[in-house]
């Protein structure tokens, strides 16, 4: 009992989110000093991204089948809580694009920089949405091809109507609700242990990538970069005002999701940092039914740092290229971003998707986003701690005004 409480104590002086962020400092130290140690700690990165990676898919499926099933008896309350959710996705979507446009307006990153291409861009990146595939794409051909692949769209979609075909044959799912029950248990103890090693997987994580990546692109760039980090920090005192207003502690709140923070600034990955968020909110006491509805959608369609990333980045390339921002461009970028943000939500590499499709459509050839592809991990790190803030919000919005009596629900 005494060493049980013991080690509690010394757990609670050193929590984990303390370890994590002890490795990213550790990390930045050897990938800067010691760059021939730094750069081939990669794989230990990697092992943990994959562990993680190999728990999201089965714990996405399982809480969202259980929660709609819990919900399956009022579609009404169901509906509800979706409409919230989009209505607050796109709020946040807008004004985080607004702010981009607002601080590239402001501060015009592209004056005194030197602008060559840093980087490559992926090959047959898309410029425009098909809409008609966009929608079909949702409805998975074969739902183990979806899983296997790590489309969560599609994934979600089949979850969804598993879940409320699950609560219409009520009795005859009992079996089937116990063995997700025990899929999404088994997924939560298998994340504590995987993330467990994350201080490790950190400091490796940011040695290689301050190793590999280099300080000297980060200088050329910093000018744009320091731009996109003023905007993060706005929106996150955004979301403290909010959070205020919700009679929600912003800094209480913050510490509590430290953890998926850091992990989403160190690996630059919202999917990574999804099991361990969904269990630090349900212990918060937001409900399983909330938690689970809301995260994985939000995870693919509230992206509020990656919105602010994308019209700040598009600004920055059009007065790169002496392109005048008159009023009809901006209307164009605000209103191609806002669609595009959700449209490219099942698109591999999304952001810059969306910025190809925003670039054609104000004239610009999608090569510049050769232009800053090179500082985009630097940058990709601070929007993707961000989105993750931002379904932190998105969560706690859907529990206080579509889901606070879903606490005590018992199961249809």
């Amino acid at each position: 009992m005494e060493v049980a409480a013991e080690s509690e104590k010394k757990k609670s002086k050193f929590p984990l989110w303390m370890q994590i962020l002890l490795g990213l400092i550790i990390g930045v130290i050897i990938g800067y000093a010691w760059p021939a140690i730094g750069a081939p700690l990669q794989p230990i990165g990697t092992a943990f991204i994959k562990a993680i990676k190999m728990i999201v898919m089965p714990l996405v499926f399982s809480a969202v089948v259980l929660g709609i099933y819990k919900m399956g008896s009022d579609l009404g309350q169901l509906g509800r809580l979706g409409l919230i959710a989009f209505v607050w996705f796109y709020l946040a979507t807008g004004l985080s694009v607004v702010l981009g446009i607002s601080l590239n307006a402001i501060f015009h990153p592209a004056e005194g920089i030197s602008l060559a291409a840093t980087g490559s861009i992926p090959q047959n990146l898309a410029t425009s949405i098909d809409w008609v595939k966009f929608f079909l794409d949702l409805i998975p051909q074969n739902i183990v091809d979806a899983v296997a692949k790590q489309q969560i769209i599609p994934t979600l979609f089949f979850a969804i109507c598993f879940g409320l075909s699950l609560a219409a044959v009520k009795e005859a799912g009992k079996p089937v609700v116990a063995v997700l029950e025990g899929v999404m248990a088994t997924m939560f103890k298998l994340t504590q242990g995987v993330v467990a090693t994350a201080p490790v997987a950190v400091a490796a994580i940011m040695a290689w990538v301050i190793a590999t990546q280099g300080t000297k692109l980060l200088l050329a760039m910093a000018k744009l970069i320091g731009v996109l980090y003023i905007g993060l920090i706005v929106v996150m005192v955004v979301f403290w005002i909010i959070l205020a207003i919700l009679r929600e502690h912003p800094f209480a709140t913050t510490k509590k999701v430290m953890e998926p923070l850091l992990l989403a600034f160190t690996t630059a990955s919202s999917e990574v940092t999804l099991p361990v968020h969904m269990q630090i909110l349900e212990r918060a006491g937001i409900p399983n039914k909330v938690v689970s509805f809301v995260l994985p959608l939000g995870y693919s369609f509230n992206l509020d740092g990656a919105a602010l990333y994308q019209s700040l980045v598009v600004c920055f390339l059009a007065e790169a290229y002496g392109l005048h921002l008159d009023t009809a461009s901006i209307v164009t970028i605000l209103i191609t971003t806002l669609i595009a943000n959700k449209g490219t939500a099942n698109v591999p590499a999304a952001s810059l998707v969306v910025i190809a499709v925003i670039l054609t459509s104000i004239g610009l050839p999608v090569e510049a986003i050769a232009i800053v592809a090179g500082v985009d991990r630097f940058m990709d790190m601070g929007r993707t701690t961000v989105n993750v803030f931002g379904n932190t919000i998105a969560a706690i919005l859907l529990f206080k005004f579509g889901g606070k009596h879903l606490a005590d629900e018992p199961a249809a």
